[in-house]
This record gives structure tokens, C-alpha cells and sequence, in this order.
């Protein structure tokens, strides 16, 4: 009860007041068209004629919702004075999709068009009803209250069901007109509250609208989760290869300087292709037209071996079959598997050559990172997010292959992919 009352306070209240007030005066251009059917037919009984002039008025209301662009200014207007959060409409395309498969987005869009026309028909009717409602109390009563000349005083007042309130300036008369100035203020209330309620069932995302919007925003997630996975695996092993090089090149500084430059260098370049890369993704991420996407495939895997051995790795690659054969996304994913496991390998190895296996086979590519495990000797450690494996499971699953990370005897761990190949037809 206390909010309600609060309700006649606030100023959105009114805004959707005249929200509605403002489609029952722009449906008035429409009247002089909606009565030329009445005026064709004089010899029609005066009911007769009103009742046709209503219908012929609201048919032409019903066909101005039937345009977009009516719904787009509704949508725009809703927001802003009554409120309410509501999307702007979007196109809903139809998609390919068999006989059997039930009513396509496009074919419930077209059954949902008729919730604006219905809008626009309760917009103007309760936006009637209430002005001249609202309108009629809150003039009597400013009336009563506001009518300084003593002449005019004794003549204004309002009738209602046979009972009269004078403007004779008496407290009764006085309390009468503020009744009055309250309840036109509170059907203005009771407007504004019945458009709020009416606008996201009408105005609001039709079912088809839903399923497109749940479609793009699948899309969206989908393609900035391929971001993160692209992300953590460029960055973290670039981060984690430049931290053990700077850590070597600071070793062998004063002992080794041409060694502690090539560090340096390799920081450089590992750095510089994570910097690609991270201009990529968060281009990608503020909706910016990003250059093209860094494509890092088998080809590139000597380069990243030797950025390895330059971060102090000790690498032995086992390479068979045609790798550069080898379709461009199957290679694309194989590389940033490779990378991860090599990440690993350098974060969690405690030294030891790392063997890399990688055999291109007519129906399959094999992968597989094997490190040595144990105790550190060393005073470094990297943090892990936990988002490595799983990411390289999720991928592997969307290629449809298989992944197996454990022990591999008591001293060494082992990643182990098969991908199959697709064979062309």
C-alpha cells in the first residue's frame, strides 16, 4: 500500500502516463479516414454509424502495427518512458531444416506479428480512457480549488451520479477537489503500472526472437571460448618459455654473455608472436575489425621447438608421415596441443629431455609429450590456472579424437592424442 502511494510521487510514473496519453493522441490523424465508411452511408441508424466508425478506426490502428517500423518506434518509446528493458528486435532467418521438423523461426515470427497490433489497440484505448478519465478528476478539482473570482466560484464545480460538489470555498468542497486531483493521479498510476505489465508480453521478445537471440549468443560464447583456448595457449606458453629464459640469461650473464643474447632474443621473438596473437583475440573480444587471425600450424612446430631449447629445454622430436599434408584446422589444433603440452612439460618437468612425438598416418595423427616428473631441484615454480587440460579435452572432443594424460611409469608423464584424419572425397 505504501509503495503505491510512493508511486504517485515519482516522475516515471507520469512519463508512462504520457505514454499512453501520447498513442491515444496520435491515433486521432486516423479518425477522419475511419468515419468516411459511416458518411458513405447515411440512410445507417447513428449507432450504427459510430459503431462502424470505431471498427473501420481500429482496423486502421491494427494495420499501422503490422509495419515495423511502427514496433522498432514502440519498442524506443516503452523504454524510455515506461521503463522497462526491452530489446530491440532483431531478424530472424530461416533456417535450412527438413519437412518434418516443425514451424521454422520465420513461420512463428510471422504468427507472433500480430502481439503488436494488439499493443496498439490496448495503447490507444487505455490511453483514452484514461485522459478523459484522469483528465476530467484533475481539472474539477484543480478547478474547485483554483478558481480565485468570486462570481465564477459560485458556478464551478463537477456533478457526479446526481450529487454536486460547488467550488464555495468551505473545507468539505476543498478536501472533495483534492479527492478528485488524487484519484486522477492515481489512474495516471494504474495506466503507467498496466502498460508495464502489458509491454514485455507484447512488445517483448516474440519465440522465435528468443530462439534467435539464444542462438547468437551460443555463437558468441562459442567463439569467445575458441578465443580463451587460443589465448591461454599462446600467452601461457609464451610466458612461461620467456620466464625460464630470462631466468637462464640472468645464470649465464657474466659467464656466457653471447648465450644470455640469445635468451634475449628468443624472449624477443616468442614475445612478439604472443603480442600477435593477443592483438587478434582482443580485437575480436571489443567487436573491432581484427586483422587476421595468427594461423600457427605443423609447419611452425621447429620454431616452436627451438624457442624450447632456448628457454633450456632439452628437446627430442620424433617426426613421421607427410605432416604438411595434413588439413589446416587438424594442423592448426595439433600445434596448439603440442604447445600446451610442452607448456606443461616445461612448468611441472624437473628436467631431462622432453620427447615429442608426432606421426601423420593416412587415417590419423598421433600426438604425444613425454617429460620427466619429480621433485624440483630448482627455486622455480609457475602457477597454473587448471584451465590447460580440460581446454586440450574440449578440443580434442570437438575433433572427435581421443586424449589420454597420466603417468607413464614411475618416472615420467604423458600426454597422448590420436586425431582422425577426414579423408577427402
Amino acid at each position: 500500500m505504501i509503495r503505491r502511494i510512493r508511486s504517485l510521487s515519482r516522475g516515471s510514473t507520469y512519463s508512462g502516463a504520457l505514454f499512453g496519453f501520447c498513442g491515444a493522441l496520435a491515433s486521432l490523424p486516423l479518425l477522419p479516414f475511419a468515419a468516411l465508411p459511416a458518411l458513405a452511408w447515411p440512410s445507417a441508424s447513428y449507432m450504427v454509424r459510430v459503431v462502424l466508425t470505431v471498427l473501420v478506426w481500429a482496423v486502421l490502428i491494427g494495420l499501422i502495427g503490422l509495419a515495423r517500423p511502427t514496433r522498432r518506434l514502440l519498442i524506443a518509446c516503452a523504454r524510455r518512458l515506461l521503463k522497462v528493458p526491452l530489446p530491440d528486435p532483431v531478424a530472424v532467418r530461416r533456417p535450412a531444416s527438413s519437412p518434418d521438423s516443425g514451424p521454422s523461426p520465420a513461420a512463428r515470427a510471422g504468427a507472433d506479428r500480430w502481439r503488436t497490433p494488439v499493443w496498439l489497440l490496448l495503447h490507444v484505448a487505455l490511453g483514452w480512457m484514461a485522459a478523459l478519465a484522469c483528465g476530467s478528476l484533475i481539472l474539477a478539482g484543480l478547478t474547485i480549488l483554483l478558481v480565485p473570482v468570486d462570481g465564477l466560484r459560485a458556478e464551478a464545480g463537477i456533478s457526479l451520479f446526481g450529487w454536486t460538489a460547488r467550488a464555495d470555498g468551505g473545507w468539505a468542497s476543498r478536501m472533495v477537489a483534492l479527492g478528485f486531483v488524487l484519484l486522477g493521479m492515481a489512474g495516471c498510476a494504474v495506466l503507467t503500472g498496466t502498460l508495464r505489465w502489458l509491454a514485455p508480453r507484447l512488445l517483448g521478445p516474440s519465440s522465435a526472437e528468443r530462439l534467435t537471440l539464444a542462438a547468437e549468443r551460443e555463437t558468441v560464447l562459442a567463439e569467445r571460448n575458441r578465443l580463451a583456448h587460443e589465448l591461454h595457449d599462446s600467452i601461457g606458453h609464451t610466458l612461461t618459455a620467456a620466464t625460464i629464459q630470462a631466468a637462464v640469461a640472468g645464470e649465464v650473464l657474466s659467464a656466457d654473455p653471447a648465450a644470455a643474447r640469445a635468451a634475449m632474443r628468443s624472449i624477443e621473438e616468442s614475445t612478439r608472436a604472443a603480442l600477435e596473437d593477443l592483438d587478434y583475440v582482443l580485437g575480436a573480444l571489443r567487436e573491432e575489425t581484427a586483422g587476421t587471425a595468427p594461423t600457427r600450424t605443423l609447419a611452425d612446430l621447429p620454431g616452436l621447438l627451438d624457442r624450447l631449447r632456448h628457454a633450456g629445454g632439452e628437446v627430442e622430436p620424433e617426426l613421421s608421415g607427410e605432416l604438411a599434408q595434413v588439413q589446416g584446422t587438424l594442423s592448426r589444433a595439433a600445434y596448439r596441443i603440442l604447445q600446451e603440452g610442452l607448456t606443461n612439460a616445461l612448468r611441472h618437468g624437473t628436467g631431462g629431455p622432453i620427447k615429442v612425438r608426432v606421426a601423420a598416418a593416412p587415417d590419423g595423427l598421433e600426438l604425444s609429450v613425454v617429460n620427466r616428473t619429480g621433485a624440483r631441484t630448482g627455486s622455480r615454480t609457475f602457477p597454473t590456472s587448471g584451465h590447460g587440460l580440460p581446454g586440450l579435452t574440449e578440443r580434442v572432443r570437438l575433433l572427435h579424437g581421443e586424449i589420454e594424460v597420466g603417468p607413464a611409469g614411475p618416472e615420467h608423464w604423458r600426454l597422448a592424442v590420436r586425431l582422425p584424419v577426414r579423408l577427402s572425397a
